[in-house]
């Protein structure tokens, strides 16, 4: 994380200190959103929220990112910066998680193998178009994490039940799919589509900001990080 200057902090304080943007924050602590999203979720007027989402960029509490799906969409993310004002947040349950992308080769893999390593719970993956078979990047950096993808085979996604955390990590599964209410989405670029040798490593560094943002617990004793050589 950038160091932040007393001015930056005082304005990241001040854009979080109104109860609306507040409110917008904690929303994308969990999930990813469109500006669309938000206004329907929170009940906002768009004009009143986009007015929100440019006092809170200017603070540096969000980032906005156009869909690898729908170019046409933009989807606002809550920065590091912002957790680390807000504070730590109410401890989740024992829920059942599911990870979905489209080909379930890579981002989804990496998400339930980097919850499982964290936690010590199972979590599953799923895809909407399942390759047949997991990336050789994707088992590569879960062998760096302690985790093995050797024999694992892409699965389809099937009938989701209730009670089932649902997050999905790939703007083309989140645009493809009818979403409920409760499922939350991480807008987490492929890195198959990377030239970068560190790409996947790169997903595991994310994936473990975001769980830690929500509030996913370490076990002790648990690799939750890629082990660098």
């Amino acid at each position: 994380m950038k160091t932040h200057s007393i001015a930056n902090r005082a304005r990241l304080h001040a854009a979080l200190g109104d109860e609306s943007r507040l409110a917008i924050a904690e929303e994308l602590r969990f999930s990813d959103r469109s500006p669309t999203e938000l206004a329907q979720r929170l009940g906002v007027k768009s004009n009143l929220l986009a007015h929100h989402l440019d006092v809170l960029e200017d603070a540096d509490a969000i980032d906005r990112v156009v869909s690898a799906g729908d170019a046409r969409r933009r989807y606002v993310r809550l920065t590091a910066a912002a957790v680390e004002v807000m504070g730590p947040p109410e401890t989740l349950g024992q829920r059942s998680v599911l990870f979905l992308c489209t080909r379930n080769s890579a981002r989804s893999q990496l998400a339930a193998a980097v919850w499982r390593a964290r936690t010590g719970r199972p979590a599953r993956s799923a895809g909407t178009h399942p390759a047949a078979a997991v990336h050789p990047g994707a088992v590569a950096a879960a062998k760096r994490l302690g985790a093995s993808l050797d024999n694992v085979v892409p699965s389809a996604v099937g009938l989701v039940p209730r009670g089932v955390q649902v997050i999905t990590v790939c703007d083309l599964v989140h645009e493809e799919l009818e979403p409920r209410d409760d499922w939350w989405h991480w807008s987490i670029p492929a890195p198959s589509a990377s030239k970068k040798s560190t790409a996947f490593d790169a997903v595991i560094d994310e994936l473990n900001e975001r769980m830690t943002r929500i509030g996913v617990p370490t076990v002790p004793g648990r690799q939750g990080k890629v082990e660098r050589r």
